[in-house]
C-alpha cells in the first residue's frame, strides 16, 4: 500500500483566493481537511465582471491569510505537509502569479516540494477526489472561461475531444445577465430568474446541425440581445415576466446543446467507466438533471461534485497535486505562471494561438 500524502493547495486563477489541505491515504481515498475560499464578488460587482487588476491585488493581499486559515482549520502545521500544490495556469496572469509566488516562498522557507497544477486538471480530476472515479472517464468541463470534453486516462493524460470555439457557457451566462440587468455572477442570477419563466422565446441551438463535439455560444448570446430588444420595443421596457421567459429560454438552449454534444461524446467512447461534469456551470440544476438522465440512458454513473466544489477551489488543486506527486512530479523555483496552458498539448488550438501559446 502506498504511503499517505497531506498536500497544501493554493488557487488564485480568477477571482477566488483559495487554500486547502487535502489528505490522500494509502488506498488513494481523499479527505478534505479544510477548504477556504475568499470570494471577491463585492469588489467586482460595480463593473459587471472580473477586473483583472483588482483581482490580482486582492489575491496578493489575501493569499497568505487563506493559507493560514486553511492550516488552522485542518489542524495541520505547514511543516507536516508533504508538498505544496499551486495553480500555475491557465488564468488571469496577475492572480496566477500571486499564488505561484506565495507557493514558492513557502517551499523555499520549509523545503517542501512544489507542484505546479493546471487549473483545468484540478476540475477534471475532482471526480477522483469526490467519487473515486476510475480511469478512463469522460469529463465535461463547463465553466466561466472553459468548455471542453475530455477523455481522462490518467492524472496527467487528457485528450480533448471538442469544445467551444468562442464564448464559454459561464461567459455566456454572465453576458446574458448583463444584457438583462441581472447581478453578477450571471449563472445563479439567470437560473433564479429562469425558475419563474417558460422557455417560450425562440433561440438558436448553435452547431447542433453539424457533426462533431465543438460548440459555440456567442451567437446564442446575440440572440438573447435581439430578444431583449424586441421585448423592450414592444413594452417600452423589460417586464419581469418577459425577462424570466428569456432566461428560461436561454437556459433551455444551453442545456440542449450540452446534452446533445454529451450524447455524441458518449456514443464515440463506449469504453469509459463514467460520465463526469465539473466547473462552475455544473452547479446549474437544470443542466445537472438533464445530464443525469443522459448518463442513466447510457448505463453509466453520473459524477458531479458537490456544488461547493464546482466553482474554483483549492481542494481540487491539492488533490491534483497529490495525484501528480504520487506519480513522481516535482517542480522547482523555475515554475512559471502561465496565462495559457492547454491540458491536451497535442490538440490543435481551438481559439487560435499567440506569442504565449494556445488559448485552449
Amino acid at each position: 500500500m502506498a504511503q499517505g500524502l497531506t498536500i497544501l493547495g493554493l488557487e488564485s486563477s480568477c477571482d477566488d483566493t483559495a487554500a486547502a489541505v487535502v489528505r490522500r491515504d494509502g488506498a488513494g481515498d481523499a479527505e478534505i481537511l479544510s477548504n477556504v475560499v475568499m470570494r471577491q464578488d463585492d469588489l467586482h460587482a460595480a463593473f459587471g465582471g472580473v477586473v483583472p487588476e483588482i483581482a490580482a491585488r486582492a489575491h496578493a493581499e489575501k493569499i497568505d491569510l487563506a493559507v493560514e486559515q486553511a492550516l488552522a482549520e485542518a489542524g495541520v502545521a505547514l511543516t507536516a505537509c508533504d508538498a505544496i500544490a499551486v495553480t500555475a495556469g491557465p488564468g488571469l496572469i496577475g492572480g496566477v502569479l500571486a499564488g505561484v509566488m506565495c507557493a514558492k516562498g513557502l517551499s523555499a522557507a520549509t523545503g517542501l516540494p512544489l507542484i505546479g497544477v493546471n487549473h483545468l486538471a484540478g476540475h477534471a480530476l475532482t471526480p477522483r477526489m469526490t467519487d473515486g472515479a476510475t480511469f478512463p472517464y469522460l469529463m465535461l468541463l463547463v465553466s466561466g472561461g472553459h468548455c471542453q470534453f475530455l477523455r481522462v486516462d490518467g492524472p496527467d493524460a487528457f485528450t480533448r475531444l471538442g469544445g467551444t470555439i468562442d464564448d464559454a457557457p459561464g461567459e455566456a451566462f454572465d453576458k446574458t445577465a448583463r444584457l438583462l440587468g441581472l447581478p453578477q455572477p450571471g449563472g445563479p442570477s439567470v437560473e433564479a430568474a429562469a425558475a419563474d419563466g417558460t422557455a417560450s422565446v425562440p433561440l438558436p441551438r448553435p452547431l447542433l446541425d453539424r457533426p462533431g463535439l465543438d460548440m459555440s455560444f456567442s451567437g446564442l448570446k446575440t440572440a438573447v440581445l435581439r430578444a431583449r430588444d424586441a421585448v423592450v420595443s414592444e413594452h417600452g421596457g423589460l417586464p419581469r415576466d418577459r425577462r424570466a421567459d428569456i432566461c428560461a429560454s436561454f437556459q433551455a438552449a444551453m442545456t440542449e446543446v450540452l446534452v446533445e454534444k454529451s450524447r455524441r461524446a458518449l456514443d464515440a467512447h463506449p469504453d469509459v467507466t463514467a460520465f463526469a461534469v465539473a466547473g462552475g456551470v455544473a452547479a446549474n440544476r437544470s443542466l445537472r438533471a438533464a445530464l443525469t438522465e443522459l448518463a442513466g440512458d447510457a448505463n453509466l454513473p453520473f459524477l458531479a461534485p458537490p456544488l461547493a466544489l464546482c466553482t474554483d477551489n483549492a481542494a481540487m488543486i491539492a488533490w491534483a497535486g497529490a495525484e501528480l506527486f504520487a506519480g513522481g512530479r516535482r517542480d522547482d523555483m523555475t515554475l512559471a505562471a502561465r496565462p495559457r496552458w492547454p491540458l491536451d498539448a497535442a490538440a490543435s488550438p481551438m481559439l487560435g494561438s499567440g506569442k504565449r501559446g494556445a488559448k485552449a
